[in-house]
């Protein structure tokens, strides 16, 4: 049955038992599969937390802030989605509890009920349903919507009543429910059990939600008894109950391991549409390189202040991941904590063995000298570097200090009282007092200077990367950096605003303000990760000759010479 015209279905994505079950890359995987059998899909995050956006906490708490083209600042699931499903996210992806109540608050401060008493029935759940209803519009066929938490939760509560009533609404074929959960396997037994699932699904019913579909997280194989007695108890049909073994190399292995088991033929059968073939060959072939590279080992060394959570980095990891599958290397990363060079361990030992060193983004000043003892040793050693947001502010305070000799060179978010603030606020920047009213969020464009390291990155001249900071390269020291061999590679179309800086004699060196890694893709490595890790394969083969200590050198000696 072909689906009808400009009607869009409603997927929606349950978890249970435990957290951090993989929800977002199950929903991302599954709209990769529906978007490869001709479908229109879009992605979206309903979160139970109080906060209006994450992006006010810490990266401890909630991993890295994704941010969207728009200027969104989101949650990470956000970044597997268009990874896998290369979509392009937006404000209407991600809601979260507080920006529900913020908007339902706001009208009723306006009078917009008329005096009614405001509860979360109808009002709050009213308000979910509109949230989830941004995606009915003629270029989306389908539609999925994954909430956040646990099922069980009372942050979620309200969420799952406004999908029940939302499925009621539409009706069984506009709107399917899958549930992920988990069947741990008991060591001490060694068997594998389906009670905490039962269970799960169990709490689901009460609240008048039975899933259409069950995906079970389990790490070893399902047997046809475990398959059998969920369906029965969960009461859900047979070929319905789907296994999601942990995979053994990578995340990317895990739509075609759902497509084995041809859960997305399911879920269009499910809801009357069409099903077509499924082209997955650039897919597969993407996981192969990745599984079985050709080439060279090579070590990354990122140098952060959230190592110890690896989600804090999430997709500066995943871009570095695709750098290496487009180089077709076997790429491994060495996490260094930038407080470590600050309690007397040097950088030679850190980051001895290191074929490229990226310092990426972050808020505060702790770990910052770290990250300043990193670029310094990547720049003087001729040792491919990339910095990224904060990295790149670190890069110019380094060069600032040791090369221009401005030996008190800071940002004025680190000293207020620096007599160098080679980063700093702009000055409408300065009358804002609301923290968020500073930031620079979403996509800016870019051009780039000719003959430039990110010119030939790029493909063209002007590029349009997302940002998310509050503190830019200060113009009033432009010339000083210039004069003691610093490249402004990248600004603003005006020309206010700096976004790259690169050290010419160096084999490679390039920082941007931006977040490039926000904008790779499986299948496209961003241009500048590819071209960082394309120079860390050549430093592996010895074929970085310069290095930047010569360099630096070379550059005290022609200012002296001035």
């Amino acid at each position: 049955m072909q689906q009808t015209a400009g009607k869009t279905r409603h997927v929606f994505i349950t978890g249970g038992v435990v957290s951090s079950l993989g929800k977002g890359i199950t929903a991302a995987s599954i709209a990769l599969l529906l978007k490869r059998r001709g479908y229109r899909v879009s992605l979206q995050k309903l979160d139970p937390y109080l906060n209006v956006d994450p992006g006010t906490m810490s990266p401890y708490q909630h991993g890295e802030v994704y941010v969207t083209e728009d200027g969104a600042e989101t949650d990470l699931d956000l970044g597997h989605y268009e990874r896998f499903a290369e979509i392009e996210c937006t404000q209407e992806s991600n809601y979260t509890t507080g920006r529900i109540y913020s908007s339902v608050i706001a009208r009723e401060r306006s009078g917009d009920y008329l005096g009614k008493t405001v509860q979360v029935i109808p009002h709050i759940t009213d308000e979910i349903k509109t949230a989830i209803r941004v995606f009915d519009r003629p270029d989306v066929d389908i539609a999925i919507t994954e909430i956040g938490g646990t099922v069980g939760d009372i942050e979620s509560l309200p969420f799952l009543e406004a999908l029940r009533q939302f499925r009621q609404e539409v009706g069984a074929g506009e709107a399917i429910f899958i549930h992920l959960t988990l069947v741990p396997f008991i060591r001490a037994a060694g068997e594998m059990k389906t009670k905490p699932s039962q269970q799960s699904v169990g709490i689901l019913r009460e609240i008048g939600i039975i899933p259409d579909m069950l995906v079970c997280r389990c790490e070893k194989p399902m047997q046809p008894e475990h398959f059998e007695k969920l369906a029965l108890f969960c009461n859900v049909r047979r070929e319905l109950v789907f296994a999601e073994q942990d995979v053994a190399h990578t995340i990317y292995e895990v739509p075609l391991e759902l497509a084995k088991q041809d859960l997305d033929k399911y879920i269009l059968e499910l809801m009357g549409c069409h099903v077509s073939d499924l082209e997955m060959k650039n897919w597969q072939s993407m996981v192969d390189r990745l599984i079985h590279p050709g080439g060279p080992k090579i070590e990354i060394g990122v140098v952060g202040k959230y190592i110890s959570l690896k989600d804090a980095y999430k997709s500066i990891y995943e871009a570095l991941v695709h750098a290496g599958v487009a180089n077709d290397v076997d790429l491994t990363i060495r996490r260094v904590e930038a407080e470590e060079f600050e309690q007397g361990k040097r950088p030679e030992e850190l980051l001895a063995g290191c074929d490229a060193v990226l310092v990426p983004g972050g808020f505060g000043n702790r770990g910052i000298e770290g990250k300043i003892a990193a670029v310094r040793y990547a720049r003087e050693n001729g040792i491919p570097f990339l910095g990224i947001c904060l990295g790149m502010q670190c890069a110019v305070i380094e060069f600032a200090r040791t090369v221009c000799g401005l030996h008190d060179a800071n940002s004025t978010e680190f000293d207020a009282d620096t007599s160098a603030p080679v980063i700093d606020l702009m000055e409408e920047q300065k009358k804002v007092h609301d923290m968020g009213g500073t930031m620079r969020l979403g996509a800016y464009d870019c051009k780039l200077a000719e003959g430039s390291n990110a010119a030939a990155a790029y493909p063209k001249g002007r590029v349009r990367e997302r940002h998310r900071h509050r503190y830019e390269f200060n113009n009033a020291f432009r010339d000083v950096l210039i004069s003691h061999g610093m490249s402004l590679s990248g600004v603003t179309p005006n020309d206010l605003l700096v976004e790259i800086v690169e050290v010419p004699r160096h084999p490679w060196f390039v920082a941007c303000q931006f977040h490039p890694e926000f904008k790779s893709r499986p299948l496209a490595a961003h241009p500048l990760f590819r071209e960082f890790v394309a120079a860390a394969v050549k430093k592996n083969a010895g074929e970085l000759q310069e290095t930047g200590r010569e360099s630096s050198r070379q550059a005290l000696a022609d200012h002296t010479h001035e």
